[in-house]
């Protein structure tokens, strides 16, 4: 029996030819080229840029027009010349940066830039929804924008959050070089070298917090000398870590008699317990701190969610240390902004990608229908609200993103 058109030369059993009618259009879909806004940062102590210039080359490379704020990346170091020797423009007006179809951008938007939007966008950035209030989200959802945000874009095929991923490595590795500085005489510390030398007993650095940052902490404090103990409330998570490190390393379930006995020893405390954790008031009391060696030094990871420590409170790059017991607190959220251009190729890598994404998908709303970790990302679809956490946290309605891919 003749199947098809075999008299047509051109015809053949293609997946196309196997499609629905609907799926047929999705199979010829269109490349979208996108005018991508690339947002100056206005937040204290936000020292990062969405895009780096190699991530713009790129995206021009590929037939989108990127438009970079003036002045954008100068605390990373890229000048705006090297924005514009690789196709990018560099635009001054605020109005036109907030009018393109995508606008990127490291800190949550303020009140004035969510007045900039004229609607029927994408705006990436964080969302900080520790930050947030019900009124922000209201304003936010009046410009009917899609909005997608850093800390709940995912990696579906390998279940991690990479931006989130990419700045708790940072932030890990980053934490023990503070330690390092603050434990010296330069900074008015006890005066020693974190590690270790022949002869003399390692630095004692203690970290609260099996997952990323903790992993990091981990891999610099032994990459130099130091003894490290590893606290977690998950066994799966610390055995996991044990594995990855390589190496033996002291490991405990947090019991309170067990780290009081750890921090009395300890020359450095890291505080790395996920951000997931927000029930959990602070793990360590300020009667624990007040038994730890003087000049011993605390870098608390989580202050931003709560802080590990009874003692933690927020400082700034300006100002970034109190003391408090003889103990040097370091409490500044977002430290991968002291290390801004290494932080921002991280973030353009994962940013850079996703955008090429979205124009070789046809466009936003194509792209959150076919890829579930950018999906899980979106918080905000044409200005309905669609991540439940947010919902709940502001007493706002919201609907799933499921269902509303299909409506629109």
């Amino acid at each position: 029996m003749m199947m098809g058109n075999t008299d047509n030369p051109g015809f053949s059993f293609g997946k196309e030819n196997l499609m629905p009618r609907e799926e047929m259009l999705e199979v010829g879909k269109k490349k979208k080229n996108l005018q991508i806004a690339v947002a100056k940062e206005s937040a204290n102590d936000e020292n990062r840029v969405a895009l780096a210039p190699h991530a713009v080359e790129l995206l021009v490379a590929n037939g989108h027009d990127v438009i970079v704020e003036k002045g954008a990346g100068i605390q990373s170091n890229f000048e705006d010349l090297m924005y514009s020797e690789v196709g990018g423009h560099i635009v001054e007006d605020k109005k036109t940066i907030y009018s393109s179809d995508v606008v990127v951008k490291v800190a949550p938007l303020n009140d004035q830039e969510i007045e900039f939007l004229r609607g029927n966008q994408l705006v990436i950035s964080s969302f900080q929804i520790g930050t947030q209030n019900r009124e922000y989200v209201q304003k936010l959802l009046t410009k009917k924008v899609t909005a997608l945000g850093f800390e709940y874009l995912m990696d579906s095929q390998l279940g991690v959050f990479p931006v989130v991923q990419s700045m708790m490595e940072i932030s890990g590795t980053t934490s023990i070089l503070i330690a390092a500085e603050y434990l010296s005489n330069a900074n008015k510390g006890k005066g020693e070298m974190l590690g270790g030398i022949s002869g003399i007993s390692p630095t004692d650095v203690v970290i609260l917090g099996a997952g990323t940052a903790g992993e990091y902490a981990a891999r610099t404090a032994l990459g130099l000398g130091a003894t490290v103990k590893i606290f977690d409330c998950s066994v799966h998570k610390l055995r996991d870590m044990q594995q990855r490190l390589g190496t033996r390393v002291f490991t405990s379930i947090i019991q309170p008699r067990v780290v009081a006995k750890a921090l009395r020893t300890a020359d450095v405390v890291i505080g790395a317990i996920p951000g997931e954790s927000e029930e959990l008031p602070y793990l360590v009391s300020e009667d624990a701190v007040k038994q730890m060696k003087p000049y011993s030094v605390i870098v608390d990871l989580r202050v931003d969610h709560g802080g590990c420590f009874e003692t933690s409170e927020i400082t700034s790059f300006q100002n970034p240390i109190f003391r408090k017991h003889g103990v040097v607190h370091y409490c500044v959220p977002n430290i991968p902004s002291r290390v801004a251009r290494t932080a921002s190729y991280a973030l353009s890598n994962i940013l850079g990608q996703m955008l090429l994404e979205v124009g070789a998908a046809g466009g936003t709303h194509q792209l959150i229908k076919e890829n579930a970790g950018v999906r899980t990302g979106i918080y905000m679809y044409n200005g309905v609200l669609t991540k439940e956490s947010i919902a709940r946290r502001f007493g706002l309605p919201f609907q799933d993103i499921n269902l509303l891919t299909v409506a629109f």
